[in-house]
């Protein structure tokens, strides 16, 4: 097993990916479910909400954005768009990242006083979330990118799994098995960006 440290560093965005997976879809499902479990949330609020769809469900979400885009998008300019889609179909599967508006609210009447940061904390919960589920898939030899197709095709998400007005959806997250690695990834000095007073 690698290193934490080690999987921070291999985690790339895989836009390259095929309909395989290297582990089962019990193991896939364990790994969302513990992360769903254990990554902290403000006031253990414990508002994540997450999707995962496989086989045919996973198609049927980039057909939806797909024909959610072609309204919106020029045609003349919608060639780039259908291989963005086509790309992320090619995966084995994605996870859906929603945050449980009716919690948030819950916590706003409860704790007036952090009213407005509990929207910002809930942001904060799911990226965690969404970055534990990204390393801890490409861990087990999957590649994944974070997509944001929302809000455009959050009514259709909704409609199409039955899922409750109250969930807000955040963020997709396609993966398969990689068949390109990613090209090299730049990175600004670390002293910019990091500064340590004692």
């Amino acid at each position: 097993m690698k290193s934490f440290k080690q999987m921070i560093e291999d985690r790339r965005s895989y836009y390259a990916i095929n309909k395989t997976s290297p582990i089962s879809d019990q193991e896939i499902k364990e790994i969302i479910e513990h992360a769903v479990k254990y990554v902290p949330s403000a006031f253990n609020s414990q508002s994540a909400r997450v999707v995962l769809l496989l086989g045919e469900n996973h198609d049927k979400l980039w057909e939806i954005t797909r024909e959610t885009l072609r309204k919106i998008v020029p045609a003349d300019a919608f060639e780039s768009t259908e291989k963005k889609m086509d790309a992320f179909k090619n995966g084995y599967g994605t996870v859906l990242f929603f945050e449980d508006q009716s919690v948030i609210k819950g916590l706003q009447e409860q704790f007036a006083l952090y009213k407005d940061n509990f929207p910002v904390w809930s942001l904060q919960s799911s990226g965690m979330l969404q970055y534990t589920i990204w390393i801890t898939l490409e861990a087990a030899g999957l590649g994944a990118s974070l997509q944001h197709y929302n809000p455009l095709i959050d009514d259709e998400v909704k409609k199409a799994w039955n899922l409750p007005d109250e969930w807000k959806l955040l963020a997709q997250m396609p993966f398969g098995t990689p068949v390109m690695e990613p090209g090299e990834k730049d990175f600004l000095p670390v002293e910019d960006r990091f500064k340590v007073f004692k």
